[in-house]
């Protein structure tokens, strides 16, 4: 798409202050009548379609200065929170109180550094048609937000975080390159649903103040534009449900809507569960799309409000920005379709593709996630393999999502202290009752049992004896030539890696180390990097870089702000931040939008 000019510059720092029913009759009725009493030309003060996270905060914002809305959503109550209610927790600071007390030096110009070489920013950060020139500047001032406000902003809402900080994305090896150069992943002690809580704490309180109106299972299918403004929204009335949280639910229709506001916020998440959408969009630089794939977000991550706000005038841009995981394990008891979960690895385990070939640096794991994405689909394969040891998988693997964490998320120090003398629960029932996973007392009977479960003998016993023998004899001395081995060291330099993620350097055919085990990696489907280009008030920008009255955007669907705040990837722990970070802005600009 083209544009020509974009309105003049705001500031950063300007920027930063800136149920259904039971019935189908009753969501009906419910949908026909104004909200809050008002008139009939404005059934509230604004509308927020998507109460994921991002629309958690976005209405918490508005409601808090007074503003009257309505938070719609396909889905049932049971799925308030979105996404976020299944992750980790993960969250991105710059120089918090947690890595200094693990002994991590890091600062607001260190993190810079780091974003901008892991983001890849290349399309036209100067020209104000760039696709990248909104997603620049939302990156410089998401980096100071995590620098400064957003641990006390949170902290005062009652998050707390786990003392030890994780090290993700390590990075390709040279210091201005992609990765973080210091341990920034900050897991929320209670995971996601302790990040979800204190927004939705605030606007329940809301609606019994009668400033927010839910309106579950309503369906957004169009933006109202009048002369050249988005002035409400169009849509079905979905059949009720009584789906459990992530699980499908019926698309039946039973009636329609029309609803109308000033302003309109977009929060609705990206595409990660249409996997033709996911093919659709995939860059050539990360190879052919795979044939199969597994899904890391529940089925209603259906992309539908990014074609929808198009069509209004907004404009999509990097649409083959994507963020995808490589470690994907099929669940053997999932909750969405093709329900995968991502080991978050240690350094340690060895990774090969799925002929038996060692990758090389820097596809090791938990350094370069859409390197290693890539070299998996250069292999002319969908899957890859961990070769690994009870020792490694007992103190390294832990597995993403809030329900695979129970110790965390149900903020039991008793189960999480547990995690000293035995393997996490969830890892050994995984490894268990889990396809991807193959246990043997013996390389040949790992081998053997690879060769089984794919059902190719792609991998060579010979071949794979002596890419693990070689690696092994490096562990004799101090230093060494391979990549891996030095960067288990510098992981066992840093105390939080010491304690938690990191396995004591160990011979791979150690039989104390035993037993062997080899995990199938699945790729899993994610995150979309690109979105709707939004400027630093969340405005959604139209073809010619114009803010288009009326519509603003937050979370995903925005790419996290300005249309990709990430570029090309990320240093973790920024999804959720990013939707808190664009959620907050987009609320309060709508809400000094709307005063009186």
């Amino acid at each position: 798409m083209e544009n020509s000019s974009v309105p003049g510059a705001i500031t950063r720092r300007r920027a930063l202050t800136v149920a259904g029913g039971v019935f189908a009759g009753a969501a009906l009725a419910q949908a026909a009548s104004p909200a809050f009493g008002a008139t009939a030309a404005s059934d509230a003060d604004a509308i927020v379609v998507g109460h994921g996270l991002a629309g958690l905060v976005a209405t918490a914002e508005l409601a808090a200065a007074g503003r009257k809305v309505l938070l719609l959503d396909q889905e049932p109550e049971a799925s308030l929170g979105g996404q976020a209610f299944w992750s980790f927790g993960g969250l991105f600071f710059v120089d918090s109180a947690e890595q200094r007390l693990m002994g991590v030096k890091d600062s607001r110009e260190l993190a810079w550094q780091d974003w901008l070489g892991t983001a890849g920013f290349d399309r036209g950060v100067d020209d104000p048609e760039g696709q990248d020139h909104w997603a620049y500047k939302w990156a410089e001032a998401y980096v100071d937000f995590a620098a400064e406000e957003k641990r006390a902003w949170l902290a005062g809402l009652g998050m707390q975080w786990f003392p030890i900080v994780g090290w993700a994305e390590r990075g390709g090896g040279l210091a201005d390159g992609h990765g973080n150069s210091v341990p920034r992943f900050h897991v929320t002690w209670g995971t996601g649903p302790a990040v979800v809580e204190p927004f939705e704490k605030k606007v329940r309180a809301a609606v019994a103040d009668r400033l927010v109106n839910f309106r579950f299972r309503h369906r957004v299918d169009e933006l109202i534009v009048t002369g050249g403004a988005v002035t409400g929204v169009r849509g079905a009335v979905l059949q009720p449900s009584d789906a459990a949280r992530g699980k499908p639910s019926s698309r039946t229709v039973v009636g329609e809507f029309e609803l109308r506001a000033p302003v309109v916020v977009v929060t609705s998440g990206g595409i990660g569960a249409d996997h033709d959408l996911v093919r659709a969009n995939w860059p050539a630089r990360l190879g052919s799309p795979p044939k199969s794939m597994i899904t890391g977000v529940p089925a209603h991550v259906d992309g539908r409000m990014l074609a929808i706000t198009e069509r209004a005038g907004g404009r999509i841009v990097n649409p083959d920005r994507m963020w995808h995981y490589t470690e994907g394990l099929k669940n053997y008891d999932p909750i969405w379709p093709g329900h995968g979960i991502r080991i978050l690895p240690g350094p340690s385990s060895m990774w090969f593709d799925a002929t038996g070939k060692r990758f090389s640096s820097p596809d090791i794991p938990g350094y370069d996630t859409l390197h290693t994405l890539k070299s998996i689909t250069d292999s002319g394969h969908d899957y890859s393999w961990f070769v690994t040891t009870q020792k490694i998988i007992a103190k390294e693997f832990a597995l993403s999502g809030s329900e695979q964490n129970p110790d965390l998320t149900e903020k039991n120090i008793w189960k999480l202290l547990s995690r000293i003398w035995q393997t996490p629960e969830p890892i050994e029932r995984f490894k268990e009752k889990g396809e991807d996973f193959v246990v043997a007392k013996t390389l040949p009977e790992l081998v053997a049992g690879m060769n089984k479960l794919t059902g190719d003998d792609l991998i060579d016993l010979a071949g794979l004896k002596r890419q693990i023998e070689a690696r092994d004899r490096e562990i004799d001395n101090p230093y060494t030539k391979d990549v891996q081995v030095m960067g288990i060291r510098n992981a066992l330099a840093y105390p939080g890696d010491t304690l938690s993620r990191t396995a004591s350097v160990h011979r791979i055919l150690d039989p104390g180390a035993g037993p062997l085990i080899a995990v199938r990696l699945n790729i899993l489907t994610r995150k979309t990097l690109g979105g709707l280009q939004t400027d630093l008030s969340g405005r959604v920008l139209n073809a010619a870089g114009t803010p288009i009255a009326g519509l603003y955007a937050a979370g995903e669907v925005a790419g996290f702000g300005g249309g990709g705040v990430h570029g090309y990837r990320s240093l973790e722990g920024t999804f959720l931040g990013g939707c808190l970070f664009s959620g907050r802005t987009a609320g309060r600009a709508a809400a000094a939008a709307t005063a009186s």
